[in-house]
Parts: structure tokens; sequence; C-alpha cells
């Protein structure tokens, strides 16, 4: 079966869920949470311009690269995981949605440092650009949502109602079971846009 995986982070994690077969009926294939720090739980690597503020610049500087790193590392490592149960499981992957925010300015390190909302701003973008650079490294043909307007995004790229997919994420998350909330379901969404593909999805993974 043609799979995609979808996927929405947060600080540290990210909800995966993963979809195969027809876009318009598709099987729930895997709903899962997957953690994108160490085992450990360190702070740098979860809020890694929050960990530096304060530090010497130099010291500042090697802790955002360490935790970018990190962030990078482990969502290529979670990447592949996932792609690894679906061939297991007989299943091929197609493409991986992510939902990714707005970008950031050309920022250095020391100026995201100096003005705190610039360090949130930095972190919110931290772990959905991870995911996006490991779908790349592991090959795979990227879609991506707007993170703000991701329902109504898919809603265009599936060229559907909103009726229809919230009715279809509804009997999706029955068959998951909780949890079953916002992230799951913005995370289905982008999936289901990688699963079906199209002309805009087509030209997000170019420009990706």
């Amino acid at each position: 079966m043609r799979v995609a995986l979808g996927w929405k982070a947060h600080s540290g994690w990210a909800a995966l869920v993963a979809l195969g077969g027809d876009a318009r009926a598709p099987e729930l294939i895997e709903r899962s949470r997957v953690e994108l720090i160490p085992p450990d739980g360190a702070e740098w690597a979860k809020q890694p311009y929050h960990a530096a503020e304060g530090l010497e610049p130099e010291d500042a500087r090697d802790v955002v690269k360490r935790g970018v790193a990190s962030a990078q590392r482990l969502a290529a490592r979670e990447m592949k995981a996932a792609r690894e149960r679906c061939a297991k499981a007989g299943h091929a992957v197609c493409g991986c949605g992510v939902l990714i925010g707005g970008g950031m300015p050309s920022w250095s390190t020391d100026e995201i440092l100096a003005v705190h909302f610039r360090m949130h701003k930095a972190e919110g973008e931290l772990f959905r650009d991870a995911l996006a650079q490991g779908a790349r490294a592991c090959d795979l043909a990227l879609t991506t949502l707007p993170d703000k307007s991701a329902l109504e995004s898919a809603v265009r790229e599936l060229r559907a109602t909103r009726v229809w997919l919230d009715d279809l994420l509804a009997a999706l998350g029955k068959r998951a079971g909780a949890p079953w909330g916002k992230d799951q379901k913005e995370a289905a969404a982008a999936a289901l846009v990688a699963l079906r593909g199209g002309a805009g999805a087509r030209a997000k993974r170019e420009r990706a």
C-alpha cells in the first residue's frame, strides 16, 4: 500500500499520522507521538535559545548549534524509523507532509538571543524545520502545509469541502482512538495532501 506520513511538531516532540491507500478513503496505518529530544530531555535540546540565554556569546552559539543539530539528527532518525515500520508492514512510503511556520528572518544567533520574542519564534520554527530536513535526508517527497491554516489549506489542496474533510478526520479518529485532537487531525490532513499529490503539492515539493 502507498503510505504518506503526516507530521505536526511541538517543542521536543511531534504528532505523527500515517495514512495509506486512496486519499478519498484512506487507511489509518499509524498514530503516534515521536520524541525529538534526547532521552534525558535536556533543556538545551528542547529550548536551545533559552538555554543559551545569559551565556557568553561563544558558549551561547555552541549551545544553539548543538540544539539545532540534535533536532535535525533525531528528526531524520525518526523519519527513517517510521518509513521502516511501514516497510515491515508491507507498505511503501510515497511522501511526507509537514506543517511549517512562516519562516525566520536572516537573524544571526546573537541577534536572536538579543530579543526574547525572537527566541520563542526561533524555537517554534526549529522542530518544524528539522522534520522538513529529515524528509529530505530520507529522500522522501516533501509536501508542506502552513501550521496556522492547516485544515483550510488541505481543503484547497484536496479540492474538497471542509465538511468532507471534517467528517473524514472524525472517522479516522474513531478508528485511532484517543488521543485524537487538533495535533492528530492536522497531521492527518498533511498526510492526506501528501498521499493525494496533485499540482499544488508537487509545486511545494519542487520549491522545498
